[in-house]
């Protein structure tokens, strides 16, 4: 199992996900504001997820997931106009829930945030947690290249 450090710029990041910066995200003082930030992670956990095949955004009889816990380390402001990066990578997997972080880079690939989510793998047609199966876990371990 790998070990997560919060802090750590050793860690390593096979999915990226680019985006805009929005003149909508800015608060009064003319930077992102903080919520913007978790709407940049919402669309990375959203884009790893299909890439590992969980998302059931209209079927049911899917499994999906559904977010348990989110925080996020501000490091640096970010501004209107530019682009940045979101990276992305599962640090744990246990029974029924796997632990994503993220790091946002701004354009100057300066790091700007690093966030951490906890999901919990669900069947919506249960209205259940399930446990993460063999074939999901693989998927995992193909994105990250590493065994869990």
């Amino acid at each position: 199992m790998r070990v997560f450090y919060f802090y750590s710029m050793e860690a390593v990041y096979h999915t990226k996900l680019r985006l805009r910066i929005d003149w909508a995200d800015l608060d009064l003082f003319g930077h992102v504001n903080n919520v913007a930030f978790f709407k940049y992670v919402q669309a990375a956990r959203v884009n790893y997820c299909e890439r590992i095949g969980l998302t059931s955004v209209n079927d049911t009889s899917k499994h999906s997931f559904m977010v348990a816990s989110s925080q996020c380390q501000f490091k640096k402001p970010l501004f209107y106009p530019g682009d940045l990066t979101v990276l992305c990578r599962v640090d744990w997997i246990k029974t029924t829930s796997i632990q994503l972080s993220y790091q946002i880079h701004d354009s100057n690939d300066s790091l700007v945030a690093e966030a951490i989510d906890v999901i919990v793998i669900f069947d919506h047609h249960q209205k259940s947690k399930v446990a993460v199966s063999a074939e999901l876990r693989k998927e995992i371990e193909k994105t990250e290249r590493c065994s869990f």
